[in-house]
């Protein structure tokens, strides 16, 4: 009885009053009008040619913002515009290295361009060069640094402009900032470490500091800085090395994966894992949405592991 009462003043203070049956699929009329929880937003994600990246770039646009698709690899790159665009979305694509002295500005410069503003930046862009730590060379190591650190450092100042400079005209004017955010992608590897990954780990953990740093000096335009610190998610950095995927790094082709045939559908793989499965690209952009979204207005310098509860 005493259930019953509190189920019915929930309803009462919780539940929108209705005049009739409740329906859960929406009516024609209410879904046109449903307008995405990034509507009128502008993002640039990096490395969405595929993977995470291309997820979040659909995701991103199916919920109503301009998309900005970045990487390397221009057929990857031109190949996701596309497909938002044919959806009724909006992109475009502009490849290009990351890596790149001109890159930032130029990238900052085609997204104002074609949308004239900008709400949300991911720096997703990034690859594996695996080595034990006696045998990892300057080379390896100054490469994971610059693709996970410096990239991210560079574009994030050649984005200030729009972003936090933006901000600050907005607070002269009107005394509030639109919301905008950045999102860094980190590793378990970098907040946990990992064999075999002395560069990577550390460079990964790296852009932990940097996104606490930002998220204290620009939060006072109403600027957020978070990081994702995604576990084993199914892409090509955790399949079977030899199967294939490559970066090509200088020249130099560096093969991507796991050393000794590890299977991603493996479950034995996942024994510290409560849900006992990799994650899957869409459901890792789904947590970039959830931080990017104004639902998280007042979540900022955040690391947020998203393992299915590994490290627990």
């Amino acid at each position: 009885m005493r259930a019953n009462r509190r189920v019915t003043v929930l309803q009462k203070h919780l539940l929108p009053e209705v005049n009739g049956p409740t329906t859960i699929n929406p009516t024609a009329s209410s879904a046109a009008s449903y307008r995405g929880l990034l509507h009128n937003q502008v993002a640039v994600i990096t490395g969405s040619g595929q993977g995470v990246g291309a997820s979040a770039a659909k995701l991103f646009a199916s919920e109503g913002a301009s998309v900005v698709v970045t990487d390397i690899d221009a057929t990857k790159s031109d190949a996701v515009a596309a497909e938002i665009e044919a959806a009724g979305g909006r992109a475009i694509s502009f490849p290009g290295d990351v890596l790149a002295e001109d890159f930032p500005a130029k990238l900052i410069a085609a997204t104002l361009e074609a949308f004239g503003k900008l709400h949300i930046l991911v720096n997703n862009a990034g690859y594996t060069w695996d080595a034990v730590l006696h045998k990892t060379t300057t080379e390896q190591w100054n490469a994971m640094l610059a693709v996970h650190c410096t990239a991210p450092f560079r574009l994030i100042q050649a984005a200030e402009p729009a972003m936090r400079g933006a901000a600050k005209e907005e607070l002269a004017a009107t005394g509030k900032a639109m919301p905008r955010c950045i999102l860094n992608v980190s590793s378990t590897s970098g907040v946990h470490g990992n064999a075999g990954q002395a560069n990577y780990s550390t460079a990964k953990m790296g852009i932990v500091g940097l996104t606490k740093t930002i998220a204290k000096e620009w939060g006072g335009f109403n600027i957020r800085c978070n990081v994702l610190v995604f576990g084993a998610i199914k892409t090509r950095l955790i399949g079977d090395k030899t199967a294939g995927a490559t970066m090509d790094i200088g020249g130099k082709q560096v093969a991507l994966g796991i050393p000794g045939g590890a299977d991603p559908d493996d479950m034995a793989i996942y024994a510290g894992c409560p849900m006992k499965r990799a994650g899957e690209p869409k459901e890792a952009a789904g947590s970039l949405l959830i931080l990017a979204c104004e639902h998280a207005s007042y979540i900022n310098g955040v690391a947020l592991e998203v393992t299915g509860g590994s490290f627990l």
